[in-house]
């Protein structure tokens, strides 16, 4: 599909959007690659069962618990206030009746606090992947994870996506419902103003999950003797590792942010001064290794996955250090399929 087509796909009538519509309610918990991946698996479901689409972020993950961050960071093709859910007691399924304000985190808590972790625990609180027609008008869509994988016999079924590859159908959720908002592409924007192609990409994540550095360090070494030209654009939340990888390699660029350390997550542990801002500071990240020719990264983090999908990287111009990591590997496949 062209740009302009992509547009008017993604352009919901927000007053048909009310009591009487049908809507998928889309929750999110985790960090940015998480939510955003899982939320495509609901904007697809949301288009196979004749629903609209509403994201709902006010668990408090990037901006104060209650405010929906999703508007604030992101266009809004739909635009209804969020709060005019919340008393609906008509809803699939039912646990969420009357207490669609609240957050998956918290309902966990009260019903299920140890299976935060679980990779079955979403069905209890989403609508049924397998079976999605419900009655009920309002339904909550949650996934920790993009489940996609799920319902794809459902999408090749479906002629409106006849023709369509799922990696094809993805990217058409993530266009329609995740263009960042003004900053953040002026900024991305900024970041590559003057600078020649090639561009490796780099993902480190390493505070609460640690890639391998060396597989890391190989793999830049490789593609720069490849392309001894190319300039390297690095995103990472660990200062240390920002450090050492500047030090190694010459041509590196990154933008200014607030970065944790080896005990202190950036995403869990370091107290940020403005959340919304370092939120937009990851989607600029996102957005940047997107815009890179190749991307150096591990599928172990759903961040650098989100970008490749964004930036429609292929497989031929990742590197991915995880990819013969066997235990990785079984492990994302499982999750797609749990």
């Amino acid at each position: 599909m062209s740009e302009t087509e992509l547009a008017v796909a993604g352009r919901v009538d927000d007053s048909a959007v009310g009591e009487s519509a049908p809507v998928l309610l889309i929750k999110a918990k985790g960090g940015f690659g998480n939510r955003i991946l899982a939320a495509t698996t609901g904007i697809i479901l949301a288009e196979l069962t004749g629903r609209t689409a509403v994201i709902d972020w006010r668990e408090g993950g990037y901006a104060a618990p209650g405010v929906n961050a999703y508007p604030l960071l992101f266009e809004d093709p739909v635009g209804v206030p969020i709060s005019a859910f919340d008393d609906r007691v008509d809803v699939t399924p039912a646990l969420w009746s009357g207490r669609v304000g609240e957050s998956v985190w918290d309902l966990m808590e009260e019903r299920d606090p140890k299976d935060h972790t679980s990779p079955f625990a979403y069905r209890r609180y989403s609508l049924d992947l397998a079976r999605p027609a419900a009655p009920n008008k309002l339904a909550v869509f949650w996934s920790y994870l993009p489940k996609t994988a799920r319902i794809t016999a459902q999408v090749r079924r479906t002629p409106r996506f006849r023709g369509m590859t799922l990696d094809d159908v993805t990217r058409r959720a993530l266009d329609r419902y995740f263009r960042p908002n003004p900053r953040v592409r002026a900024e991305v924007d900024r970041v590559f103003t003057g600078r020649e192609h090639p561009i490796i990409g780099v993902h480190i994540r390493y505070t609460d999950r640690k890639v391998s550095l060396g597989r890391i360090f190989r793999e830049v070494t490789r593609l720069r003797k490849r392309m001894p030209e190319a300039a390297i654009f690095l995103a990472t939340d660990n200062a240390r590792v920002q450090a050492e990888f500047c030090a190694r390699f010459d041509d590196v660029f990154v933008i200014d942010k607030a970065l944790g350390d080896d005990e202190n997550s950036l995403h869990e542990k370091v107290v940020l001064d403005d959340q919304l801002r370092e939120a937009e500071n990851a989607l600029i990240d996102m957005w940047s290794l997107a815009r890179c020719d190749w991307l150096v990264h591990s599928r172990h983090s759903t961040f650098s996955v989100a970008a490749a999908q964004i930036g429609g990287i292929p497989t031929s111009r990742q590197r991915d250090v995880d990819r013969w990591n066997a235990r990785v590997v079984l492990k994302r496949w499982f999750q797609r399929w749990a």
